[in-house]
């Protein structure tokens, strides 16, 4: 007969884990089956008010907001704030989806719907289930890690196709030069994996896009 020494670690905590990660999926579904159609806004949580995608963010969840769609981000500050807060501009429906992160990421001001999440996987999950759209904008690993996934999801059919869109050519051009001439010419990816995001610069664009894919135009 073998015995077994209790460790004292964070394996013993694995059975208890499962309820917090199902508690984090109900309230997630809960509350945010009520808001509607929403698009999720990404970018960097250090570009400031001073920046010119700050500006950028700030006006597409405006329009997005005018158009009837709830603005869901990060919650945290910088691109995640500006989108927020052009949401409440527009007097629309601001939700922040926050991490429980060792910089301790808080919640911005413009968040009227506020979620607090230990997991970035079921986080990850609100912020797909939830979205008729990805509205990636300029950032960190971060941002790049929810841009990939969306199109690796739509890529391999485990989601419904939905307009993923690149904001700042300029920015972007490196990783889709990138892309297009070294991971496509490889093969890695065929062409129509490549035409799974678009690219713009116009903040109307981005609405259009949207309204378009859904033939609200």
């Amino acid at each position: 007969m073998h015995t077994f020494k209790v460790r004292d670690d964070f394996t013993n905590e694995d059975t208890w884990r499962i309820f917090r990660i199902i508690s984090e999926f109900v309230d997630g579904f809960e509350i945010l089956s009520n808001i509607g159609k929403a698009v999720s806004i990404f970018g960097s949580s250090r570009l400031r008010t001073n920046n010119k995608y700050y500006k950028y963010t700030e006006q597409i969840a405006f329009l997005l907001s005018k158009a009837g769609y709830a603005i869901i981000t990060g919650g945290g500050p910088a691109l995640m704030e500006a989108a927020n807060k052009g949401a409440k501009k527009a007097k629309g429906v601001s939700v922040g989806l926050n991490i429980q992160i060792p910089s301790e990421q808080k919640a911005n001001k413009y968040v009227d719907v506020l979620l607090d999440f230990r997991y970035f996987f079921v986080r990850k999950v609100m912020f797909v289930k939830y979205a008729k759209a990805f509205v990636i904008m300029p950032g960190g690993y971060g941002t790049l890690d929810e841009f990939t996934e969306a199109i690796n999801l739509i890529q391999t059919q485990r989601i419904q196709k939905f307009p993923v869109i690149l904001f700042g050519s300029e920015y972007w051009k490196g990783m889709t030069k990138w892309l297009r001439e070294v991971v496509l010419k490889h093969g890695n990816i065929n062409k129509s994996d490549y035409e799974l995001f678009q690219i713009t610069d116009d903040p109307k664009e981005v609405v259009e896009i949207i309204k378009k894919f859904y033939g609200e135009n």
